[in-house]
This record gives C-alpha cells, structure tokens and sequence, in this order.
C-alpha cells in the first residue's frame, strides 16, 4: 500500500476508537506496521479547532493537545502544505468537492500520491472519479 493521509473525519472517528470498515482498518494497520507512511494535513488540525469552537466536537485537552496526543499514538506525520498544495486544491480535475478544507485534502493527497482515508462523501465521491484513491472508513 501507499502512503495513506487521513481527513479529519478519519482522526476523530479514530480517537474515539470508532468502529471502520475492515479495509480502512487493514491499510491503517499497514501504515502503523510501516513508520513513516501515515500522514495527516495541517488543515485538519484548523478543522479541528474550527469544530472545538463552534462546540461541535467535545474533547477534553486543549485542540493542540488532543491532535498531538492522536500524533503520537497513530504515528501520523504533518503533511507538508507547501503553495503548491494551495495552489493546486483551485485547480483540480474533474468534480472536487467545493470546501476548501477537502479540497486542499485532496490536493494534499494528490501531491503525495496518497490514499486518503475518509468517511466524506464528497472526498469518496471524488475518489470515484478517479482523481485520488480513497478508502471509506
């Protein structure tokens, strides 16, 4: 399997030792298996205290806390969000989802020739297109 890059569904599903589908679950086991091959967008981390601060995702540590105790648990890295990961999420192939957030995803996948990990189904949508690879969780 290739690297992976989970979305921010993907981790707080994950923090809370949510059930996943088996394929998410085994290439995730993979990855874990594989040091170096897990990563996360730094966009997430911005969803992250977006959700916090609109109360729509209750968690007990501070945001920067909680994403860096996922961090070490998962042995997820930051994905590098270079301009050209920026620039490329307004230009994407065919039919992306319209927020930014998943758009910047995708491009961050794309720019990493990564699987992305996701229960979005505009990211999945996307994925079926043909224009990332993307495994429900």
């Amino acid at each position: 399997m290739s690297l992976l890059l989970i979305d921010t569904c993907a981790v707080i599903l994950l923090s809370s030792d949510a059930k996943i589908d088996q394929e998410a679950e085994l290439a995730l086991d993979e990855a874990w298996d594989r040091e170096g091959t897990l990563f996360m967008s730094p966009i997430t981390a911005w969803e992250v205290g977006m959700l916090v601060s609109k109360d729509r995702l209750k968690i007990l540590f501070t945001p920067e806390r909680w994403l860096a105790d996922f961090m070490r648990r998962s042995g997820a890295r930051w994905a590098e969000m270079p301009p050209a990961v920026l620039l490329g999420s307004n230009f994407l192939p065919g039919r992306p989802p319209k927020d930014p957030a998943d758009r910047i995803i995708a491009a961050t996948a794309r720019e990493l020739g990564a699987t992305l990990i996701t229960r979005d189904r505009l990211l999945l949508a996307y994925g079926a297109q043909g224009h990332i690879r993307a495994i429900a969780c």
